[in-house]
């Protein structure tokens, strides 16, 4: 009923329908369009008031049949309207006619008429949840038209108004590829914070790896696949079974590519080297020695260009240690091998030797007329972060400087490199302290009489606690020789008896 619940049917009108079917198909082919779909609105009517589901959609299909093998788009519309607003209508007729006429969407005459029957179906289905799935398809052809039509912003507000994650009878997959379509029009549209507000309805758990499956769990899994087609007549119109091995190798390659294009709009490197190890982490990719070597070298350019902290050292590491990345990717890893280690860096000698290798990818230019109008900024980026671990090298190694030779060893003019040494201290990555009128720089911090006196407390305890274990050693020595010299006499006083 229009309540949705399935209840029993009062008549079976299977032999009725069975008969009028051929009579209006026949008037159809004959031209008389109107006629036949009168003739079988008498029939559905009866069926519907007797809750006959499987008659009354049989009819339904067969009216909205008729009008398009007529080529009458008009009255097919009229007809969808009509029909989906009779009372009593049964919600699973309605749900099966509006999946035979978006059948019908690629035999349209025209681009015009197409859009008229798209509108016709958008308003039959606004607000109803049992045709919620069927809504979002046709809302999703809708996009692509005007995208096609190079309508970028029309395109993008019509698919986004759907909530496709609220869909209880859609797959999993599909609402996935929905998502991304929203997240690829945003991005298109030049609109960042909608796109990243998107991308987060989308769990990366859903793109982990399943583990390799023994012989017993396959067997066990087609009996019951096969179990579930044999009972698939019982499952409800409209509701999808999500796939258990259903490969999302796709999806997840799609999804950390958009992520990639966000990070990179924000400059957010270290989320950007976090998703191309995502990808590095899937099977496609490792099987494939181009794509590999590929994420392998993105991976080790964008956690050099991130900012220095805790996260960023400890990810620096890990990624020196991956074996890989001296196979594949050697001048990278050279790279990579100067930032692993606490020793100067010189900028001119980094761009002789790595600049032609780096400037040929599409991560980095020398140049503002780049396709990627970022990539400049990121190769000043690149030089920012070697004269930044130069600075934090020094001020390991040097409590005090002169200005003139800090400037020597990184290769700056005094202005820029007051200005490294001030964005380091500001970001606390160091500490450093200028003496303009005498030209010196220092890196120690000053301590107050609490802290050294504690530090000294500190120092003391610990030399005690030295002691007294030196101490304790040397009477176990001492005990230990006082009981060697007895045990013998013992022995020899045995031996001659």
């Amino acid at each position: 009923m229009s309540d949705g619940s399935i209840i029993k049917a009062d008549r079976d009108f299977t032999k009725e329908v069975d008969a009028l079917l051929p009579e209006a198909g026949k008037q159809g082919h004959d031209g008389q369009i109107q006629a036949a779909v009168d003739k079988l609105l008498g029939l559905e009517k009866q069926t519907r008031q007797a809750s006959d589901l499987a008659s009354t959609s049989r009819l339904l299909v067969a009216i909205v049949t008729i009008c398009k093998e007529g080529k009458d788009w008009s009255l097919l519309n009229e007809q969808i309207l009509v029909l989906s607003k009779k009372h009593g209508q049964l919600k699973q007729a309605i749900t099966k006619m509006v999946q035979v006429v978006m059948g019908f969407l690629d035999d349209a005459p025209s681009l015009e008429v197409k859009l008229s029957v798209i509108e016709t179906l958008r308003t039959v289905t606004e607000g109803k949840i049992f045709v919620e799935v069927e809504r979002a398809r046709v809302t999703r052809i809708l996009s692509n038209i005007k995208h096609e039509q190079g309508d970028i912003t029309a395109a993008t507000d019509i698919l986004c108004e759907l909530q496709v994650e609220t869909f209880g009878s859609m797959s999993r997959r599909e609402k996935t590829e929905f998502i991304l379509d929203q997240v690829s029009l945003c991005i298109q549209k030049g609109d960042w914070t909608q796109a990243g507000i998107l991308s987060r309805k989308i769990s990366t758990r859903y793109f982990n790896r399943k583990p390799v499956k023994s012989a017993e769990q396959i067997e066990k899994e087609r009996r019951e696949k096969a179990e579930k087609e044999r009972l698939r007549s019982d499952t409800a119109v409209g509701e999808e079974e999500e796939t258990p091995d259903d490969d999302v190798t796709d999806l997840k390659l799609r999804y950390y590519e958009q992520q990639i294009t966000l990070a990179k709009h924000d400059d957010k490197y270290l989320d950007a080297c976090k998703h191309y190890r995502q990808v590095l982490d899937t099977q496609a990719v490792e099987d494939n020695r181009e794509q590999l070597k590929a994420a392998l070298q993105r991976v080790i350019y964008f956690v050099l260009l991130a900012p220095y902290d805790n996260e960023q050292s400890d990810l620096l590491h890990r990624i020196a240690q991956d074996s890989r990345v001296e196979e594949h990717c050697k001048p990278e890893a050279a790279m990579l091998k100067l930032f692993t280690v606490t020793e100067l860096m010189r900028w001119p000698s980094v761009e002789s030797t790595y600049g032609h290798h780096l400037l040929h990818s599409d991560i980095f230019s020398a140049t503002e007329d780049s396709k990627d109008p970022k990539a400049n900024q990121r190769w000043l980026d690149l030089r920012k972060r070697v004269i930044e671990h130069n600075v934090r090298v020094v001020a390991k190694y040097y409590t005090r400087i002169t200005f003139p030779r800090l400037t020597a060893l990184l290769d700056l003019p005094a202005k820029e490199t007051e200005k490294y040494i001030s964005e380091l201290v500001v970001n606390k990555t160091i500490y450093a302290r200028i003496d303009r009128p005498a030209q010196v720089v220092t890196f120690e911090k000053k301590r107050d009489a609490d802290e050294v006196l504690n530090e000294w407390s500190g120092n003391m305890k610990s030399l005690l606690g030295l002691l007294e274990r030196i101490d304790h050693l040397i009477t176990k020595e001492e005990m230990m020789a006082r009981i060697k010299p007895a045990g013998e006499k013992a022995a020899k006083s045995v031996k001659a008896h």
